[in-house]
């Protein structure tokens, strides 16, 4: 596990040997569910790991963006550099090392 780990993280080392992770962010309105929620590097290679990872940090959040498939809900959004992804049933869509992925919450309401 620990050789695992360390290969990943060579993986993502740019050319001054600083660590470069993609970066998790949320909207404000995810906060209200979850309190103390805040921007997150992520570890992981693909958003089903991120998700897993975010998990342990901010339990039950996962729940609220995925349904019991598996698959990203309807009133939730993932937008990796600006771009909405594109598999919202099995999150496939790659990331790279100095990536944002932005997890959104739709508002609706009159």
């Amino acid at each position: 596990m620990l050789k695992q780990k360390l290969t990943f993280y060579n993986n993502f080392k740019n050319s001054d040997n600083f660590i470069l992770m993609p970066n998790v962010k949320f909207t404000y309105a995810l906060s209200r569910f979850f309190p103390g929620l805040k921007n997150t590097p992520a570890t992981s290679n693909t958003l089903q790991e991120v998700l897993r990872e975010i998990e342990n940090s901010y339990p039950g959040i996962r729940n609220y963006i995925l349904d019991e498939q598996g698959s990203l809900r309807r009133h939730v959004n993932i937008f990796i550099d600006g771009t909405l992804i594109n598999d919202r049933t099995s999150l496939s869509d790659r990331f790279s090392e100095n990536s944002e992925i932005y997890i959104i919450q739709a508002l609706s309401g009159g």
